[in-house]
C-alpha cells in the first residue's frame, strides 16, 4: 500500500540528510573506505558457486566494485541489477571486466543478452540504515519489490546492505512492505541487526 504522507517526508528528511554528509566525503577517503569492505568477506559466508548480486555506484555512494571482484575471485556468480521499467529490476549475469550499457537510474549494466539470475545474495544499496536492519533507499522501492518476488519464486536471498558507517541513523521509519536486511556492511566492520524497537513509525 502506498505509504501515507507523514512516513514518506520521514524518510524523504532523512535520506536528504544523510546524503548531504555522503556527498562531502574525498575521492582518496572513499575509495579506502571500498577497499576496506574486503577485510569482512566473512559476512557472506561461503559463496562458491552461489550468485550475487552487487551494484556499480551512482552520485557518491560507496563502491562496491572491489568487494565483488573479492567475492568473484572466491568463487560467486555475479550478476548486477537492470531497471525494466518503473517498478522492476532484473539481475543479469555479469563477470569482472565484461561490457556495460545504460541501465537505468543512471548506473550502467548488463547487456539484455546476458542471463537473467536469481540472487542468493544480494548487496544492497543504501541512503541511510539503522541497527535494525532498516533501510532507506531512493525512494523507489525497487529492492523491496525484487526481494519479495524471489521470495515468491522460493528463493530466500541474503540481504547485505552496504554503505559508509556515517549513513547510520537511530531509527529509519518503516512500513509495513518495508523488508529488513539481514546485515549491514561498512567499511567499519559488520553490523547484525538487532530486534526493532516498538515505537518504530508504521505506515498504515
Amino acid at each position: 500500500m502506498p505509504e501515507d504522507q507523514s512516513l514518506r517526508a520521514a524518510k524523504g528528511d532523512l535520506r536528504n540528510r544523510v546524503l548531504m554528509a555522503r556527498d562531502q566525503l574525498g575521492d582518496a577517503y572513499r575509495a579506502s573506505c571500498a577497499q576496506k569492505l574486503c577485510d569482512y568477506l566473512d559476512v557472506f559466508d561461503d559463496v562458491r558457486g552461489k550468485v550475487v548480486s552487487g551494484f556499480l555506484p551512482i552520485q557518491s555512494e560507496i563502491d562496491a566494485q572491489p568487494l565483488m571482484k573479492a567475492l568473484e575471485v572466491k568463487g560467486a556468480r555475479l550478476c548486477l541489477p537492470v531497471v525494466l521499467d518503473k517498478t522492476t529490476i532484473e539481475f543479469r549475469a555479469w563477470a569482472d571486466g565484461e561490457a556495460l550499457v545504460d541501465a537505468g537510474f543512471g548506473t550502467k549494466g548488463p547487456a539484455k543478452e546476458a542471463a537473467p539470475l536469481l540472487p542468493d545474495v544480494m548487496i544492497v544499496p543504501l541512503a541511510a540504515f539503522d541497527a535494525y536492519g532498516g533501510r532507506i533507499g531512493y525512494g523507489a522501492g525497487y529492492y523491496d519489490r525484487a526481494i519479495a518476488r524471489l521470495r515468491e519464486a522460493g528463493k530466500s536471498p541474503k540481504t547485505v546492505g552496504l554503505g559508509f558507517a556515517l549513513q547510520e541513523v537511530a531509527l529509519v521509519p518503516q512500513n509495513a512492505h518495508d523488508i529488513a536486511l539481514d546485515a549491514i556492511l561498512t567499511h567499519e566492520g559488520v553490523i547484525m541487526p538487532e530486534p526493532r524497537p516498538h515505537t518504530t513509525l508504521k505506515g498504515k
